[in-house]
């Protein structure tokens, strides 16, 4: 996190840069017979703290680039909605009905000020708070969490608004429950807190379950690593009912090694852009980028899918190969009809036939009410 522009002071007892606390992946949700531990749902937005001192607000991010700007409509609600001095840890999510739509809060990213004006009044963000940091002239990151999140719950008299509070339980069982039934709202899991410990900024003290589910996918196609000419990702397909074959994102866990040897291996699959499934699709995007169209044949070609408004530079070239190797992946969640995060890569799946990996294998979660979660 940075710190403020020099025009915004504050007179808080935790000032920024403060790194948010983090949770680490376990396989199952800790249990313990006594009261220690307190289960959240996961969110699935931008990771945000919340500085505010009067009329002065600072929205802090997990890297050097702060939300300040390209969320004026959550300053206006800071302002509205929490105590005149606080430091409010949480997330920023977008709604879509009844759903979060992180496709859409990614949009909210822009450099033109026009532009973020417009989507801040088209497509308002919302606040979900779910840990307290200082509230007057205290400093609660010494506190337990125990203790902070009553102070929380303290500060939220009443429901509604753009500045929510994250339900919470200490009953294991309903937590299971909320696992399995969440999902289907946009969360994709739950973070489970111990009560005892104090904030502690950069560690992963907390822990978080997500769903893990596996597809069989076809690999188009591979980028290389940063380090050099070897596998740093494969890319993923999935033939939809017509046919079609659609980029539905990358798997990368590989060991160095590994990624050497994938190299020789993936050779005799190699395949010419323009016979490529992807390779219309990847001339149109280079034309409209302004490109000569002939020039990424060679290997500048666009990778398919959205370039990252946070690393605009960020190369998404892509070696095409013959669509006619398969691999299990263990994902975690969709986001439309993509894995909305990094796929794992589990096993070669030379039984299976390119054509028979469909999105008709994919589970899809039972449809969930947002305000109900929000209301418990």
């Amino acid at each position: 996190m940075t710190q403020p522009p020099e025009e915004i002071q504050l007179d808080l007892p935790v000032l920024p840069p403060v790194a948010p606390m983090l949770a680490k992946p376990v396989k199952a949700m800790p249990k313990q017979d006594s009261d220690l531990y307190f289960y959240e749902p996961k969110w699935d937005g931008f990771r945000c703290i919340v500085f505010r001192d009067g009329d002065e607000v600072f929205l802090g991010s997990r890297n050097e680039r702060p939300f300040t700007r390209y969320f004026p409509e959550l300053v206006e609600a800071v302002r509205r909605e929490l105590p005149d001095k606080c430091v409010v840890d949480g997330e920023i999510v977008l709604r879509k009905a009844q759903e979060l739509d992180f496709v859409m809060l990614q949009q909210r990213i822009h450099p033109a000020a026009s532009r973020v004006k417009m989507l801040s009044e088209e497509y308002p963000a919302s606040f979900i708070a779910f840990d307290l940091l200082a509230l007057g002239e205290e400093n609660l990151m010494e506190a337990p969490f125990s203790e902070r999140r009553a102070k929380l719950e303290g500060i939220f008299p009443e429901r509604g608004g753009s500045i929510r509070l994250t339900p919470v339980t200490q009953n294991h069982e309903r937590a299971e429950e909320w696992f399995e039934m969440f999902e289907g709202a946009g969360l994709d899991g739950i973070i489970v807190k111990p009560g005892d410990q104090p904030y502690v900024p950069d560690k992963r003290t907390m822990f978080k379950v997500k769903h893990d589910r596996t597809a069989d996918v076809v690999v188009c196609g591979y980028r290389e690593h940063k380090t050099g000419p070897i596998v740093g990702s494969l890319l993923l397909g999935l033939y939809s009912d017509d046919g079609k074959l659609h980029h539905v994102g990358v798997a990368a866990s590989f060991p160095m090694a590994r990624r050497a040897e994938l190299v020789d291996e993936l050779k005799p699959y190699l395949a010419k852009l323009g016979e490529h499934p992807w390779g219309e699709w990847a001339d149109q995007a280079i034309r409209n980028m302004g490109q000569p169209a002939a020039t990424p044949a060679t290997g500048g070609q666009r990778m398919p899918g959205a370039v990252s408004r946070w690393n605009a530079k960020k190369d998404l070239s892509f070696i095409p190969l013959r669509p006619e190797l398969v691999i299990e992946v263990a994902y975690d969640q969709m986001e439309g009809d993509r894995f909305r995060h990094t796929a794992q890569f589990r096993r070669w799946r030379p039984d299976r036939t390119p054509e028979s990996c469909t999105y008709e294998q994919l589970e899809r979660p039972i449809s969930y009410n947002l305000d109900d979660i929000l209301a418990r």
